[in-house]
């Protein structure tokens, strides 16, 4: 991998933005108004944090500016779903992100090699997309993103094909004082309901020995098959709180069942 280099994608990496606290916080109050501008400034502004964790890959023979693409895809992911309730520094937060994207491209380059076109292709899909979700609240179709960039729907469907891989259901998303959240945790559970669980395992009585916020998650979590992310919006408390609480809710079920 390339070192010392001052341009990237076209970009003059001696020459970006330093945000200050201040500024971060103003930008970030705006974003979440929906201020387009402000979200453009804020990616700009983090950029060096994309260029220090690809120096963690050194060692990978990948274009520099595939793996900047990449990083900058985790930043804009980090900036979209960060909630600033948790009392984390933005940066905590980011950085396992733009690690665990740079993390899948590596793992999906080893074992196919996907031409630079279609890459790019994929790219300017995978952004348009980011930006489309942001501006109008709602996924977009794939005739929608091919207008956006002047790309056929085919092209878009074969180039983002050509890019994917599988994801573990282990991989971390996010660390909060020790408290992992993995995919995993934010994945609907639709088998395993009521139906299913009662007809295995006596979890009405089990959750008697819960709390009442840790009995209202249980069945939010394995009864509605909700995710995480919705029981933390419908409770008012963070995804992190919610994980805890669910964690120790499974335990004391577990002991109270295997008892």
């Amino acid at each position: 991998m390339a070192q010392g280099k001052v341009e990237i994608c076209g970009v003059n990496t001696a020459k970006l933005p330093l945000l200050k606290a201040g500024e971060k916080e103003e930008l970030f109050g705006r974003i979440e108004e929906g201020d387009l501008e402000a979200r453009k400034t804020y990616i700009e502004g983090n950029l060096r944090l994309v260029l220090s964790v690809i120096k963690r890959f050194s060692s990978s023979n990948e274009n520099v500016d595939d793996l900047f693409q990449i990083g900058c895809i985790g930043l804009i992911k980090a900036i979209d779903n960060f909630d600033t309730t948790l009392n984390v520094k933005f940066s905590t937060y980011a950085v396992p992100m733009i690690i665990g994207e740079i993390r899948r491209f590596l793992r999906d380059n080893n074992s196919i090699r996907v031409s630079r076109s279609l890459k790019d292709t994929a790219y300017k899909a995978i952004y348009a997309k980011e930006n489309m979700i942001k501006r109008n609240l709602r996924e977009p179709t794939v005739t929608e993103i091919a207008e956006e960039i002047g790309i056929s729907k085919e092209d878009i469907v074969y180039a983002l094909d050509a890019i994917q891989n599988p994801m573990s259901l282990y991989e971390p998303i996010f660390t909060d004082g020790g408290d992992t959240l993995y995919v995993m945790d934010q994945i609907s559970d639709k088998k395993n309901k009521e139906e299913t669980w009662v007809e295995h395992l006596s979890l009405s009585e089990a959750m008697k020995h819960l709390g009442q916020r840790e009995n209202e998650i249980i069945g939010l979590r394995f009864f509605q098959g909700k995710t995480q992310m919705e029981v933390a919006d419908m409770i008012g408390i963070s995804q992190a709180q919610v994980s805890r609480l669910e964690k120790n809710a499974l335990k004391i079920m577990k002991n109270y069942l295997t008892a």
